[in-house]
């Protein structure tokens, strides 16, 4: 059995798991309701998958290539990780879906027992290939390693994620930049909303493979609601939203997100992609968002950055080089609880590998203790108190703060 929260085991004494949705045969994502936080409207919630139960709201770390980088699925274990997600792209082109499913599907190639979420590969077509060409059929593009063509479809999307085996799959959807023109949005809405319904066609397994559906629609209020509207009307088992977090301001996003949470269901999950930032993910769980996920932690964690309750921590400045102090008294990871900042200032200045794992794990922790954090807020009804003593002592409020 995984490791939980002591608060999540709490939940589940309060709130007995049930067993109708832990034996359910068709339906491979449940999302049951728990608490609403009554000053916010925040959700508190669990979602029953094929791999688990797990509490909402909720942090996925990042594992591309079927690894979180520089973390061990043990490290993932230790720290309480609920939820992970992979790239259908990165997958795809090594070392393939048929490899994959061969190995017995991605839980087992890659010794993760947590549920798994996957990604469409789309947005890959778009930031890495220059030459993408975009129809109503798909996207051709090159392979980004050796330059091959390549063509992604729907389709094509479908039967890789349902080699994968993932517990959670995303539709194909076109990663349009968020200040493109209202009639580019609207055409690129309209197209991702019958490419979604494409998908759900081709999927072969919807009994043991949850499908969502991506909302788009950049920062107009009516193509939100053109997208939302279209794909609630196929009745998917979750939806994403997507298309933020991608350059425009805070404002905006949680503009966006206001106007486009009351179009989704109530009784489904709701996943924010690409979001971790502290101050985010407690607004963005305020407008009733569930799920998310950001290679953040780990990237930063690679160069040296930490975050902890206390803010930014840069640890190879010279300051640390002699810096006896634990990493972090307050993270309960291996790392911050064994290791000093001298010792970690050293490791990352020989290029000594090591020093990417204590960091990466201890910024995963964070970002999950967080959310553990925000959960018994939510229980507690005390969500706004919370975000103000999480964003006061991680330095939001100093001037010219460098947070990340």
């Amino acid at each position: 059995m995984r490791q939980i929260s002591e608060f999540d085991q709490f939940l589940i004494d309060q709130y007995p798991l049930k067993e109708e949705y832990l034996h359910d045969p068709k339906r491979p994502v449940i999302y049951e309701l728990l608490h609403v936080e009554k000053h916010t409207g925040a959700r508190l919630g669990r979602i029953y998958t094929r791999h688990g139960v797990v509490h909402t709201p909720m942090f996925m770390p990042v594992g591309t290539q079927a690894s979180v980088k520089n973390v061990s699925p043990r490290d993932l274990d230790e720290i309480n990780a609920q939820f992970i997600l992979s790239n259908t792209y990165h997958l795809w082109v090594r070392p393939g879906d048929d490899l994959i499913a061969k190995a017995g599907g991605l839980h087992k190639f890659m010794q993760w027992d947590g549920p798994i979420l996957t990604d469409s590969g789309g947005f890959q077509v778009w930031s890495l290939s220059n030459n993408n060409k975009i129809s109503e059929e798909g996207v051709d593009f090159r392979n980004h390693v050796d330059g091959s063509p390549m063509f992604l479809s729907p389709e094509v999307a479908m039967r890789i994620q349902n080699n994968l085996g993932s517990d959670v799959m995303m539709q194909l959807d076109e990663a349009i930049p968020y200040f493109e023109s209202y009639d580019y949005v609207k055409n690129s809405v309209e197209r991702t909303t019958r490419w979604a319904a494409r998908a759900k066609i081709a999927h072969q397994r919807p009994e043991e493979q949850a499908l969502f559906g991506i909302v788009q629609g950049a920062g107009f209020k009516a193509l939100r609601q053109l997208s939302a509207e279209g794909l609630v009307d196929l009745d998917l088992p979750g939806y994403a939203v997507g298309g933020l977090s991608v350059g425009e301001t805070k404002e905006e996003m949680n503009r966006v997100l206001d106007f486009t949470m009351p179009w989704l269901p109530k009784d489904k999950p709701r996943y924010l992609m690409g979001v971790a930032a502290p101050d985010s993910l407690i607004d963005s769980a305020i407008r009733g968002i569930d799920m998310f996920d950001s290679v953040l932690p780990t990237r930063i964690g690679r160069n040296g950055t930490l975050m902890t309750k206390q803010g930014r921590i840069v640890i190879t400045n010279g300051k640390y080089k002699d810096d006896f102090s634990l990493i972090d008294e307050e993270t309960e990871d291996f790392g911050s609880q064994h290791f000093t900042k001298a010792y970690l200032h050293h490791l990352f200045k020989a290029n000594e590998l090591y020093g990417q794992n204590i960091a990466s794990v201890h910024n995963l922790r964070y970002l999950l203790k967080l959310m553990e954090d925000m959960r018994r807020a939510i229980y507690d009804d005390n969500l706004l108190d919370f975000r103000q003593d999480v964003l006061e002592n991680y330095g939001y409020n100093k001037p010219n703060a460098r947070l990340f």
